[in-house]
């Protein structure tokens, strides 16, 4: 029996080799599918905290995500490198075995034994265990990707030749695809429980857009702003402050583009009492900090940095000729995030009125923001900041009292206008399906 199987091993020596490097192949194959999958599907924060505290593999991991072309270049290559020598030597064997049956056969065979035991399979294990299946083949890919270095820096040298000279992409789309998915992840999220999560939705879209948002569409416009004029009496500057719902009012002279110093109601009474309520002796000029002009151009991000380092919360808003338009505070930006703030001063919302047939009276100066906000509409905020501005700019004209418009499957009625101002309308939103 022991002479039979010399023989047997004897004469299909070979064929024992090439069935063996076949099968060693494919599962290298599933090694670099599942591979590919596990370290695409991995939970990045995860990884992450399993590093802070101190695991080996999830550091490879994140090291090897760093630089995803060269990984990804490393698996296709290997991949593609194993697959295409075990159909070669496949076809070689059932060469041999059928003649030129043989190519079609091995093609067959193979074909599916890839796809079932080299691709499905593994691909859909390491999706279902990505985070535990990519610590586990962490450093066995840190170490095939150096031994490919060589040769993916060629690929991607070619690759990326051939995308810059046709053109195929560009570094910004893929920041906004990046910020597209998060959205759509926010919204996704969002989906499930919206009563409860409407607010947080709101929060992370208000974060993502501070840099596309604009001073002049959240500023308190200049015809809102209380104003203290420096030839007023000592006895009506304090009457002015106490009767304004702001601790920070800009003083000016003669025209009220003619910002001179901003007073704070804490300073003003600091002063007085200094001078033991001896109004006649009060100096509003020596009181006034200095005034902070600001575009109206500027994003929140970049003005809420500014905040920050100049460590102020007052700023008037001008725009490209020096005129003042109005003015931001560090609360009005951290409201585009957190929503409305309220303390024992504030006021209650006057500009927005919901009805009870599921319209809503609205002043002209109420932003477009505030709207999509409160009542999750989806009105466009990009050539209009007010919702005057948008019946406005979709019109193309000034509109009279009683006009009605239809514009985004919103219904605009003109209440009330002043001069060239529309002050006052009813919006109608399209009805929930």
């Amino acid at each position: 029996m022991l002479e039979n199987l010399t023989v047997f091993l004897t004469s299909y020596w070979d064929e024992i080799v090439t069935i063996v490097a076949i099968v060693a192949l494919l599962t290298l194959s599933a090694f670099f599918s599942g591979s590919e999958t596990a370290l695409t599907a991995a939970s990045k924060p995860r990884i992450h905290t399993l590093e802070r505290r101190g695991s080996r593999r999830a550091s490879i991991v994140n090291l090897l995500w760093k630089d995803q072309d060269r990984l990804l270049s490393a698996i296709l290559l290997g991949n593609n490198l194993v697959n295409i020598l075990a159909s070669a030597l496949a076809t070689s064997l059932l060469l041999k075995a059928f003649g030129d049956a043989g190519v079609l056969i091995a093609t067959l065979i193979m074909t599916l034994t890839i796809v079932i035991f080299s691709e499905v399979l593994p691909k859909t294990y390491a999706l279902l265990h990505a985070d535990r299946v990519a610590l586990v083949i962490a450093p066995t890919m840190k170490k095939i990707v150096l031994l490919l270095k060589p040769f993916t820096t060629i690929v991607r040298i070619i690759v990326r030749g051939l995308i810059k000279v046709f053109g195929l992409t560009h570094a910004a789309d893929h920041e906004d695809a990046a910020e597209e998915e998060l959205r759509g992840a926010i919204e996704l999220h969002a989906a499930n429980n919206q009563e409860e999560k409407r607010e947080a939705k709101h929060m992370l879209h208000s974060i993502l857009d501070l840099d596309e948002i604009s001073l002049e569409e959240i500023m308190t416009h200049r015809s809102s702003v209380d104003l203290i004029d420096i030839e007023l009496s000592p006895e009506e500057t304090v009457a002015a402050v106490l009767n304004s719902s702001y601790t920070r009012l800009p003083l000016y002279s003669g025209d009220p583009d003619n910002i001179i110093g901003v007073v704070h109601a804490k300073g003003l009474l600091r002063a007085i009492q200094e001078l033991n309520g001896d109004l006649s002796k009060l100096n509003l000029k020596k009181i006034a900090t200095p005034t902070w002009f600001v575009p109206e151009t500027t994003s929140l991000l970049d003005q809420l940095e500014a905040f920050q380092s100049r460590k102020e919360h007052f700023a008037v808003v001008i725009d490209e000729y020096g005129t003042v338009q109005g003015i931001v505070t560090l609360e009005d930006i951290l409201e585009e995030i957190v929503g409305e703030i309220d303390d024992e001063h504030d006021t209650m919302t006057a500009g927005v009125a919901p009805q009870k047939d599921g319209t809503v009276i609205a002043e002209g100066i109420v932003t477009i923001r505030d709207l999509n906000r409160q009542f999750d509409w989806l009105l466009p905020d990009e050539e209009a900041a007010t919702i005057a501005g948008l019946v406005l700019y979709e019109a193309r004209h000034i509109p009279n009292v009683g006009q009605i418009f239809d514009f985004h499957g919103f219904r605009f009625e003109i209440l009330e206008r002043q001069r060239n101002q529309i002050t006052s309308l009813k919006i109608t939103p399209p009805k929930r399906s």
